[in-house]
């Protein structure tokens, strides 16, 4: 059985999440937002989505 393991830091999560939240406004879409930080940081948008 393999176990998983989280890459990211709840520091880290928590700084990604509020990056999407406080740039919200300069994107059309959240989703936007969330690519444009995933991008930055350096996680696929469907991990930072969740």
């Amino acid at each position: 059985m393999s176990k998983t393991t989280n890459k990211y830091s709840p520091e880290m999560r928590e700084r990604a999440v509020r990056m999407v939240l406080d740039n919200a406004g300069q994107h059309e879409s959240r989703w936007s937002a969330i690519l444009s930080i995933s991008l930055k940081i350096g996680c696929v948008p469907q991990t930072l989505n969740e």
